[in-house]
């Protein structure tokens, strides 16, 4: 499939890493400073056995709460109670459980921001703080994509530059869209041109745009809502030139991106070269990068496996949503049947190395 694909003129996969250093121990006061070797231990022979023996997957669509973000939500009634309910202990189990070596962590919607700048930044921070200690006493266990208290953009880049300097974040994480703003807005650009600037990898969550939520009753309009969401803030970053101005960032598109892989051509995806995307646009959607929670369903994986090279596609469970069980997600890969062994595994673990190098030793 990868190989068709190419003949087709897909881009080539970026191999290079992050240039990220790894130490996390040197942050958060008492915690003295460790090498990489210390941090994360070596997990490549994991994947050699079974994952009811070995974890072996990478998880890049994982979400965690501090106690304090915790409580921010009780108190908000966000109803978001897994997230709330959220146990380091009981996620290790589950990750062992499921055959999850690593999980990058992130914040699902509505993230920090609640309409206070302050309060946002000091969510953000007690959130990336919580995230570093537990990459640290769980080594190799877990990573980080820092939370940003967009739209603030003054405080995201700042919370950028601690994350990242200080405890060493895996890449950074975005909400689809801020008070209707989507991520190609010129007002966000200064927070796209630094994370591009340091190579970053950028995982992107859908939130609930206040236009759509409510569409239908009981809720109904919600799942649409959130997936919409995600095919809108792609195509605001196609169309604004955000991702050819920015060809360092790796972006990863929550649920298999949204609805694009199935209107693609409404999402303009056939547009011939111009100043927004000077190789096309094609070439800039399938140079994106698209997780799996939510969307192993045998349709779903029909259109997003032959629209974006193998390489391109990463496991996400959507844990602690979805049941809380990485299982389901594995076993739709396996039970789709048009994906080898080998595209699988890849998709499993061997995409996310050239995102996060540090999980390689």
């Amino acid at each position: 499939m990868s190989e068709n694909l190419s003949k087709r003129g897909s881009p080539v996969q970026r191999e290079s890493g992050l240039s990220l250093p790894v130490g996390r121990r040197e942050v958060l006061g008492g915690l003295a400073a460790l090498g990489a070797s210390a941090l994360f231990p070596r997990i490549s022979a994991l994947a050699q056995a079974p994952a009811a023996e070995k974890p072996f997957r990478i998880d890049v669509h994982y979400h965690f709460a501090s106690p304090r973000f915790a409580n921010e939500l009780r108190q908000r009634k966000t109803g978001q109670t897994p997230l709330i309910e959220w146990d380091k202990s009981k996620a290790i189990a589950d990750m062992d459980r499921d055959g999850i070596a690593t999980s990058i962590v992130s914040t699902s919607e509505p993230g920090p921001w609640f309409g206070d700048n302050d309060a946002a930044r000091g969510l953000a921070r007690d959130l990336n703080e919580f995230g570093a200690r537990l990459a640290a006493d769980y080594p190799g266990r877990f990573g980080v994509f820092a939370v940003l208290p967009l739209p603030d953009v003054d405080g995201a880049l700042r919370e950028i530059e601690y994350a990242f300097d200080t405890l060493k974040a895996d890449g950074a994480g975005f909400m689809t869209s801020y008070q209707g703003k989507y991520l190609g807005d010129p007002a966000f650009a200064p927070v796209m041109n630094e994370l591009n600037r340091r190579k970053a990898v950028v995982y992107t969550h859908p939130f609930r745009a206040e236009c759509c939520v409510n569409l239908l009753p009981d809720n109904r309009a919600m799942g649409m809502t959130l997936v919409n969401d995600t095919s809108f803030t792609i195509a605001s970053v196609l169309h604004s030139g955000t991702a050819a101005r920015c060809p360092d960032i790796r972006f990863i598109w929550s649920h298999g991106g949204g609805t694009m892989p199935y209107v693609v051509g409404r999402v303009g995806g056939n547009a011939a070269p111009s100043p927004a995307y000077p190789r096309g646009a094609m070439y800039e959607i399938q140079k994106f990068y698209y997780d799996t929670a939510q969307a192993v369903s045998p349709p779903t994986l029909a259109a997003l496996t032959k629209l974006i090279p193998n390489s391109h596609l990463l496991f996400g469970s959507d844990y602690p949503f979805a049941g809380g069980n990485a299982m389901a997600n594995a076993k739709g890969l396996r039970d789709y049947g048009g994906l080898s062994a080998a595209e699988i595994r890849a998709i499993e673990r061997d995409n996310a190395l050239p995102l996060f190098p540090r999980l390689k030793a």
